[in-house]
C-alpha cells in the first residue's frame, strides 16, 4: 500500500467491521482509514461517514472527497435475518456490491474486498472437507446473494480487470461485538450467557457441527489477502478459508472446563434447517498454497481467550 492510499470500510460498525477498521488504523494510520456506517460505533475513533451504502451519490461523493483508493464492503443483511426480511436482504446485499464494483470499473477506486460466506454451500455439497470448487445449491437467502455475488466478482475481474478479493468466512466469533443475526452466533452468545446466567439455551441441536472462526484469525486471513500480490490471487470468486469445527456439544465442554457449573440445553428452531445445509469443515488448501493461509486458534485457545477478554458480570458462575 502507497503512502497516498486512503481505505474506506463500509459496515464499520458491524461484527467484523468493527475490528477490521481497527486492524486497518493500525497498520496504516487512522488518518488513512474511513469508517462508514448508518451510525457510528460507540468506541469508534478517527474518521467516521454516515452512509446508507445503497446511496450511490453519497458513495462516490465520499470516495471523491477522501480520494479512496481501497473499498472494505462489510454492508450485509446475515443469514437467520435475511430470512425474515428476504427481499431486502436481496436488495442490500447485491446492491451495495454492484455500487462498489461499478466505481471500481470506472478506475475510481484499485482495490475491492467483499466477504463471501460458508452459506454458499447447500444440501449438495460435500459435508467434509468441502473443497474450493464444489456444488453450491444454497437454500437461503443470504446464501444465494453470496453465491451470486461470488460469480459478479469474478466477472468483474474477467471482463473489467478489477481487483476484486473475496473470503468465504465461517462462523465467526468475538468477544468484541455481540451476535449479529446469524446462524452461527450460537457460539458467540453462548459465552455471554455462560458468564451472565450459567445456562444456555442452544436453538441447533447438540451434535450441529459446523465451521467456525475465532474473530482474530478473520482479521488477519483479510489482511494477509488484501496484502498479497496480485499475480497470487488466483481466485476471484472467493477463497475457502478454514480454522476450526466444533458442535454446541463439543463447545459447551470447552467453556465447562472454564465454568464447571455451566449447563446447556437444546431448542433448536428455524436455524436448525438453515444449518444443516451447511458443511461440517472446509478445505482451504487453494488459500494455503496462494497466499499462505494457516489459522493459528484451535478450540480450547479461543474459548480460552473469550472468557479472560468477556466482561465478569457480578454473579460468578464457578
Amino acid at each position: 500500500m502507497s503512502a497516498t492510499d486512503k481505505i474506506l470500510v463500509i459496515g464499520s460498525s458491524g461484527q467484523i467491521g468493527t475490528e477490521l477498521t481497527e486492524k486497518l488504523q493500525e497498520i496504516h494510520g487512522t488518518g488513512s482509514v474511513i469508517a462508514s456506517d448508518l451510525k457510528k460505533a460507540a468506541n469508534h475513533q478517527g474518521v467516521f461517514e454516515e452512509l446508507d451504502v445503497l446511496d450511490e451519490k453519497k458513495l462516490g461523493e465520499i470516495v471523491a472527497k477522501y480520494k479512496v483508493t481501497q473499498v472494505y464492503l462489510l454492508a450485509a443483511l446475515l443469514s437467520a435475518t435475511s430470512e425474515k426480511n428476504s427481499q431486502f436482504a436481496w436488495k442490500l446485499n447485491m446492491g451495495s456490491l454492484f455500487n462498489v464494483l461499478d466505481l471500481a470499473k470506472e478506475k475510481k477506486i484499485k482495490k475491492v474486498y467483499w466477504p463471501s460466506s460458508i452459506a454458499v454451500f447447500g444440501p449438495s455439497t460435500p459435508q467434509e472437507n468441502v473443497p474450493q470448487f464444489t456444488v453450491m445449491d444454497p437454500t437461503t437467502v443470504y446464501g444465494i446473494s453470496k453465491l451470486a455475488g461470488e460469480r459478479w466478482c469474478e466477472y468483474y475481474f474477467l471482463k473489467h480487470g478489477v481487483d476484486v478479493r473475496s473470503l468465504r468466512y465461517p462462523g465467526l466469533i468475538s468477544y468484541k461485538s455481540p451476535p449479529g443475526g446469524g446462524t452461527t452466533d450460537y457460539a458467540v452468545d453462548i459465552f455471554y450467557q455462560a458468564l451472565e446466567k450459567g445456562t444456555f439455551e442452544c436453538f441447533l441441536s447438540e451434535n450441529t457441527t459446523l465451521p467456525m472462526m475465532y474473530m482474530p484469525d478473520a482479521i488477519r486471513a483479510t489482511v494477509e489477502l488484501m496484502q498479497a500480490d496480485a499475480q497470487n490471487i488466483k481466485i476471484r470468486s472467493s477463497y475457502n478459508v478454514g480454522a476450526i469445527s466444533f458442535s454446541p456439544k463439543e463447545i459447551a465442554t470447552a467453556i465447562q472446563k472454564h465454568i464447571p457449573k455451566f449447563s446447556i440445553r437444546y431448542n433448536p428452531d428455524f436455524r436448525q434447517k438453515i444449518a444443516d445445509s451447511w458443511p461440517n469443515s472446509i478445505d482451504d488448501s487453494a488459500a494455503r498454497k496462494d497466499w499462505n493461509w494457516s489459522a493459528k486458534y484451535d478450540l480450547q485457545e479461543m474459548v480460552k481467550d473469550m472468557l479472560q477478554n468477556l466482561p465478569k458480570p457480578a454473579v460468578n458462575h464457578k
